[in-house]
């Protein structure tokens, strides 16, 4: 397989429903001490897809955000990219070939490409990886994952990441049906508390800036409450004031509170992506939970995302299976009330540019804990 690829303005990202794949999310990382960049390419399509006619290409983009690990080393990290997503039995092989690609283009002390895919997990298309109640049993051990990743590959160089960055399992709602079916399809428990929150007076408000400290007062109790290990609030205030205007994929963000009475119940970030709309982080009160504003903010979200014209709303984060002891459990409770479809990423893989460095890398972050965005 040949990849032409060259390097490119982080400005000129193409656009994309996948929120980290923008030049929008480029911006939030620069401000955190990252650096990005960006590279278009252009691979025969009969490389990728065994259909494919000939002589036709495809033609995409990857950002790519680089992060100093230590005086001498760095990462590359592509967030839920490359978007291109070739048949399965052709996905290794690409990604080999990308990465070889990319080598050159790397500072000389990266020691790996760290692919946080958002491609379908091969083993959630098996239904010998569902139960008899059809409930997802989760991918095989990551050595066997590895074997079928790495089928066809020269170098069997790609590495399953002992953890994912970004969720790997998530809800996607249709949004390009009506409100009424979209209420239809939500569980009858869902419904109803959206409706109690109507009646009990819930009100969804766009909130600004002015409104940090309110939005940090609810996450810091959201993260008491799960375990959740804390952000700084200036974090948050980059969230809201990043912009990409001048480039060709910005995005829109809104940060949204539900309240009655001027009392917080709860708040969210929802960012619109090309056709997308994403629950990007979202934080609820210790009190007045019976008003259910949690419910009220979701519908609310959706619906605002359907007005921009998002044809989908991711709801970003679950738990793979119904496990009750799963940390993300609650949320799989949760945003499965709201009648989408569950979709299972691949998650993240590594392929090692240095052998000895990422071996070190990769034993340290074994003994480290946390769930990241």
């Amino acid at each position: 397989m040949y990849i032409d690829i060259c390097k490119k303005e982080i400005r000129q990202v193409n656009k994309t429903a996948i929120l980290q794949q923008t030049a929008y999310w480029s911006e939030v990382k620069s401000r955190q001490g990252w650096t990005s960049c960006a590279f278009d390419f252009k691979v025969p399509r009969q490389e990728l897809f065994a259909d494919a006619q000939q002589d036709r290409f495809e033609e995409s983009d990857v950002l790519v955000i680089l992060r100093q690990i230590n005086d001498e080393h760095c990462i590359a990290y592509v967030p839920y990219g490359p978007e291109t997503e070739p048949a399965a039995e052709r996905q290794g092989v690409f990604l080999e070939e990308l990465s070889e690609s990319l080598r050159p283009f790397l500072p000389s002390q990266c020691i790996l490409l760290r692919y946080d895919l958002a491609w379908q997990s091969h083993w959630s298309a098996d239904e010998g990886y569902f139960d008899e109640n059809g409930v997802w049993m989760g991918p095989p051990p990551k050595k066997i994952q590895e074997l079928r990743f790495n089928y066809n590959t020269r170098n069997w160089n790609l590495k399953k990441a002992n953890s994912d960055i970004l969720p790997s399992n998530t809800i996607f709602m249709d949004l390009q049906k009506d409100e009424d079916l979209l209420l239809d399809r939500m569980k009858t428990k869902t419904r109803y508390n959206i409706q109690l929150a109507r009646r009990k007076g819930v009100q969804v408000k766009a909130a600004g800036l002015e409104n940090i400290d309110t939005w940090y007062n609810l996450y810091a109790q959201t993260c008491a409450r799960n375990g959740i290990v804390q952000e700084n609030i200036s974090y948050f205030r980059t969230i809201l004031t990043a912009r990409a205007n001048n480039s060709t994929s910005p995005a829109d963000v809104e940060m949204l509170l539900a309240e009655v009475d001027g009392i917080p119940l709860a708040a969210m970030f929802l960012v619109v992506s090309g056709h997308r709309g994403t629950y990007l982080y979202g934080a609820s009160s210790d009190t007045h939970r019976n008003f259910m504003g949690t419910y009220m903010l979701q519908w609310e979200a959706m619906r605002r995302a359907k007005r921009k014209g998002c044809t989908e709303y991711d709801f970003f984060g679950i738990s793979p299976s119904p496990d009750p002891q799963h940390p993300l459990y609650g949320l799989y409770k949760f945003k499965g009330g709201f009648g989408g479809e569950i979709f299972h990423r691949m998650g993240c893989w590594d392929y090692p540019l240095q052998e000895a460095p990422y071996a070190a890398y990769t034993a340290a972050e074994l003994n480290s804990k946390g769930y990241h965005r």
